[in-house]
């Protein structure tokens, strides 16, 4: 390991995107992959191969006493305490990971899901769940993450934005420049299996997804069938808000196999998070033919929307004039129709979700397929390879 390349990922206890971007660079480029607390019981079997599987810092188990209480902590203090080694390159996956930069030589290049949101647009959000004295001492970890987190970045070589929506928070909130390199799909692995009559919500349950607006338009729509296959803090609150509505399945956390036959054989997709960083989930669907009911936020607009910047739309959520987009209006709000599926306006309501569900028919859906199968095509993992590969040679 001394002197293999490194991927260094924040910590591997779900499967969630990031995860599997750390894991398909590591595999994909012969490094070593570490975390600072790993827990391959939650991931399915197949999700790690025994020449890639990542290397546990135990954070969880030997942070010192004192820093128990915050996760944050005892992940920071893992990373302070990474083993020596001397890779030629190291690619640090996440908000946390890079705070092992210290201890790492070699070229460092961040590949940057997103600033911590914490310290940035969310918050305001962070702080204001939490008490008064609890905020006092989330203040004071959040000065000195922001610290270590700027130093950190000023000591990479490279910066990789996982979407132009992220490279704008990097220059917004850093002041600093960087390539975007998109997140890596196994699209052939989503395959078309046919269309039966229900409509798939991937999103993790947690607020920042907003799938409890899903949940509340599908109670509305006892016609219209919902699957969600993902877990979170809310999964519980959100089994008791479908309880009595038989048309709602929460499935859980599903294994691999099983969420691709289920996007495989959906409707389309219903995916609105706020202002998502890049978003796997719906290139999947795209992959697997289905289009996607998604928002008009973040980096929904590089997938099921146009390929723009903020900057191309003026820092406006609105799009217009566009020859491939067409607007849809019925008198409670905005939403656009792309050549992939339907976006609802930012911060959407129950009753935007609604128009757009109806809207989205099985008949419209199925005629979207071609087009949601081109676009997801750019979005390959090999093509994520050849530009990350790019970007390491460029620095050696």
């Amino acid at each position: 390991m001394d002197s293999a390349p490194l991927v260094v990922h924040d910590f591997f206890t779900f499967p969630g995107g990031g995860e599997r971007l750390a894991r398909t660079l590591a595999k994909g480029l012969g490094a070593v992959l570490w975390g600072a607390e790993v827990d391959v019981t939650a991931y399915p079997p197949g999700f790690f191969t025994p020449e890639c599987s990542p290397r546990s810092l135990r954070a969880f188990a030997r942070a010192p006493f004192w820093l128990r209480p915050s996760d944050t902590a005892r992940l920071w203090w893992a990373f302070a305490k990474f083993p020596s080694c001397s890779p030629p390159w190291t690619v640090f996956s996440g908000s946390l990971s890079l705070l092992a930069h210290k201890r790492i030589p070699g070229k460092k290049i961040l590949y940057c899901h997103t600033p911590p949101r914490m310290l940035y647009d969310q918050r305001k959000t962070v702080l204001g769940n939490v008490s008064k004295w609890r905020g006092m001492g989330l203040r004071a970890l959040m000065a000195f993450y922001d610290k270590a987190f700027k130093e950190a970045v000023a000591d990479m070589d490279g910066i990789v934005a996982n979407s132009a929506n992220v490279q704008a928070r990097i220059k917004h909130y850093l002041g600093l420049e960087s390539r975007v390199v998109h997140p890596p799909i196994d699209t052939q692995e989503f395959q078309w299996l046919g269309q039966e009559d229900f409509y798939l919500s991937p999103g993790r349950l947690d607020p920042l997804k907003r799938v409890e607006r899903i949940v509340r338009a599908f109670v509305r729509m006892p016609d219209k069938k919902l699957v969600l296959i993902s877990g979170g803090s809310e999964e519980n609150r959100l089994q008791r808000l479908a309880k009595g509505a038989a048309n709602i399945r929460i499935l859980g956390w599903v294994g691999e196999k099983r969420l691709k036959e289920l996007m495989g054989k959906c409707i389309a997709t219903v995916y609105i998070p706020v202002d998502e960083d890049f978003g796997m989930s719906p290139v999947e669907s795209m992959a697997a033919g289905k289009p996607v009911i998604g928002v008009q936020e973040g980096g929904l607009w590089e997938t099921v929307g146009l390929d723009l910047t903020p900057e191309d739309r003026g820092g406006s959520s609105k799009v217009e004039g566009e020859a491939n987009i067409r607007e849809r209006t019925d008198g409670q709000g905005k939403m656009l129709e792309t050549e992939c599926g339907v976006l609802v306006p930012p911060d959407p309501g129950v009753e935007d979700i609604i128009q757009a569900v109806r809207y989205l028919t099985p008949k419209l859906a199925g005629e979207k397929r071609g087009a949601c199968e081109q676009r997801a095509s750019g979005f390959d993992s090999s093509i994520f390879l050849h530009k990350m590969q790019g970007v390491i040679s460029s620095l050696q």
